[in-house]
């Protein structure tokens, strides 16, 4: 299975907006009330091309390059949560939107419920997916250490092999889930003039913010989640690394209106290691 066959024989196209001076691209389906999704840190709208289709007999699907990711432009500015949800909110006004569905994965869902919190009445339904505001435990901590030194690896020296490495880190089933297209797609992204060098400055800026308890009480604080004034879906992964399910549930737990579902079968990624189930449950929350 390659992108273009989850594609094949569907209105997609791959539009560029001026969001406020940043030239943003999304890959984009369907007509109706506007769906976004946001992928995690050092991704791109590829994350989501086993998902666009389905849901886009029923969206408005736009699959975004967060500020500084992707083919989207890369400015000079401070890369936290707050560029990211700013951005967000400048794409959303761009677009005319009143209200979205948010959908998030890893730094994307952090940067959702940033929005969400800071913004109650343009978000109609949040899904969080492997991702939230909340503190980790010693064996997160670990892990996101692990991640942040192949995210160096892979923009430092930028190898196909060292971008297959970070990929590997979130998927349950690298052999059979990182493919040489998918490989191709982030090193050609990376190896755009001074990417690589951005991309890295983004990647230590996240995963050593979450290592960093003056960071994570500003950006990661679960307690913050308790003002989300939307319905949200929590979708977690059994494998996922950095979070474990009991941990998330902790999180879940303080959103005054939220459910969860785990699925068993994939880790960071779930949305493309699991594409059917994902798309079952992630569209049975935002119809109901």
């Amino acid at each position: 299975m390659t992108i273009w066959t989850d594609l094949l024989g569907h209105e997609i196209s791959q539009k560029y907006y001026d969001v406020n001076g940043v030239r943003t691209r999304v890959i984009e389906a369907g007509r109706g009330e506007p769906l976004i999704f946001l992928h995690g840190t050092g991704g791109h709208a590829e994350a989501y091309t086993r998902n666009i289709v389905a849901h886009a007999a029923r969206f408005r699907v736009l699959a975004v390059d967060m500020v500084g990711h992707g083919f989207s432009d890369a400015p000079e500015v401070g890369y936290d949560i707050g560029t990211y949800a700013s951005h967000l909110g400048d794409l959303i006004d761009v677009l005319g939107a009143d209200r979205v569905c948010l959908s998030g994965e890893s730094l994307g869902a952090m940067v959702a419920t940033w929005y969400a919190i800071r913004n109650p009445s343009r978000v109609r339904k949040l899904v969080l997916n492997t991702g939230m505001l909340m503190e980790r435990d010693a064996a997160g901590r670990a892990q996101l250490r692990d991640a942040m030194e192949r995210s160096k690896r892979a923009s430092g020296q930028l190898t196909r092999d060292a971008v297959h490495a970070r990929l590997a880190w979130l998927m349950a089933d690298p052999e059979k889930s990182v493919t040489e297209e998918l490989v191709e797609t982030r090193y050609r992204i990376y190896t755009q003039p001074g990417r690589a060098a951005v991309l890295g400055r983004i990647s230590a800026h996240v995963f050593g913010g979450l290592l960093d308890d003056a960071w994570t009480e500003q950006w990661s604080n679960s307690e913050r989640m308790r003002e989300l004034r939307c319905p949200t879906l929590v979708i977690w992964s059994r494998h996922n690394p950095g979070l474990t399910p009991e941990r998330a549930r902790l999180g879940k737990d303080k959103i005054p209106d939220a459910r969860m579902i785990v699925l068993e079968k994939s880790a960071h990624w779930p949305q493309w290691e699991e594409p059917d189930a994902f798309n079952r449950f992630h569209l049975d929350f935002l119809a109901s």
